[in-house]
């Protein structure tokens, strides 16, 4: 079986740089760095992914292989602050199949003290233009835990259209069935979505630029 090309390659990593945030792949020399962010039960509420327990050390080296083994279908990416460099948590590019031009942006998180703020917004931009513009692909999913209003709401935020739900789609890792609301933005919508979320950035820059600058 040939090789999948790389979704993005070193050379083009200046292409997810933006004004807040900027992403670079995630590698194990980020894995200690990433480990005590990832530890708030906040973050993983609705998905249980992580779980603040005795053994979440166990889990998050767990977690933590599967991104890394994401390269073999996508990209995970650490996702950093463009005025300090400080880490804000991790996405991934995954299931992504050349051959139906499309992929799925997901296992997104932020540390809790910029949730709400435009640094999401800008991330989604970053990756829906690489996909879209220099990718090619056609479609772009995402997929969230019924539960999880507030994410749901930074996906509708960014243009996504809700599709519909998979009933007990999956059992959480605390034995919870969970339904799964899957949202997507096509091709032919990209360039006035774009425009909107360009728009709704750009209304984030008097507060988000003042809150991000190191002081001198």
């Amino acid at each position: 079986m040939p090789a999948v090309p790389p979704v993005i390659t070193t050379d083009q990593l200046h292409l997810l740089r933006g004004d807040y945030v900027y992403l670079r792949f995630a590698t194990e020399a980020d894995r200690e760095d990433l480990r005590p962010l990832a530890k708030d039960d906040r973050i993983w509420e609705f998905t249980k992914t992580l779980m603040v327990t005795d053994t979440y050390d166990a889990q998050f080296n767990e977690y933590f292989d599967a991104a890394l083994a994401t390269a073999k279908e996508g990209q995970a990416f650490v996702i950093r602050r463009t005025g300090d460099d400080k880490i804000l948590g991790m996405t991934r590019i995954h299931s992504l199949t050349y051959k139906d031009k499309w992929a799925e942006i997901g296992h997104t998180w932020y540390v809790p003290e910029i949730w709400g703020q435009v640094h999401n917004k800008e991330c989604k931009l970053l990756l829906l233009q690489y996909l879209f513009e220099k990718v090619g692909l056609c479609r772009v999913q995402f997929r969230i835990a019924h539960q999880n209003l507030r994410s749901q709401r930074a996906v509708e935020k960014i243009g996504g259209t809700r599709e519909g739900v998979l009933r007990k789609h999956s059992i959480r890792p605390d034995g919870v069935w969970k339904n799964t609301v899957v949202y997507s933005i096509i091709d032919e919508e990209w360039p006035e979505k774009k425009k909107d979320l360009e728009t709704l950035i750009a209304s984030y820059a008097s507060t988000s630029r003042s809150a991000d600058r190191v002081p001198q």
